[in-house]
């Protein structure tokens, strides 16, 4: 994997504001998630923070394959970033301080930070691409 790509790809993700990630279960069935914030660990890892919903640390717990995709629509310059999850990390909990949120659908209530392995990347785009990394 080339660092500078994924040095390029967090760029792009802070610039969109948003990225999408892709896991599945203990029997396949895939699931996708948006997140915000991506950034580099000092140990190489590409770090996730959200409000992740349950669906998506389930599947982490019993599936530990991951692939992120950062894609600017108006450029449509993208990239996909499969992996490995090394750690779940738990930053914060939501604990009733929003009395207003009781009565809506269930949201998620803890703050988390994915720590992923990154083992390629490779272009996204909208059209027909390759899954080749360069």
């Amino acid at each position: 994997m080339k660092m500078e790509k994924l040095k390029e790809a967090i760029g792009l993700s802070q610039r969109t504001g948003f990225i999408c990630i892709a896991t599945a279960d203990g029997k396949g069935m895939p699931h996708i998630a948006t997140a915000g914030e991506m950034e580099l660990t000092e140990e190489g890892c590409l770090a996730i923070r959200e409000w992740f919903c349950p669906g998506t640390v389930v599947n982490l717990q019993t599936n530990k394959f991951i692939s992120t995709v950062v894609l600017d629509r108006d450029s449509d310059i993208g990239y996909q970033m499969p992996g490995t999850l090394e750690k779940i990390e738990e930053l914060g909990v939501l604990n009733g301080y929003a009395p207003d949120l009781e009565s809506k659908p269930p949201l998620p209530q803890v703050e988390r930070r994915l720590l992923i392995k990154v083992q390629k990347i490779t272009d996204f785009r909208l059209g027909p691409h390759s899954d080749a990394e360069d």
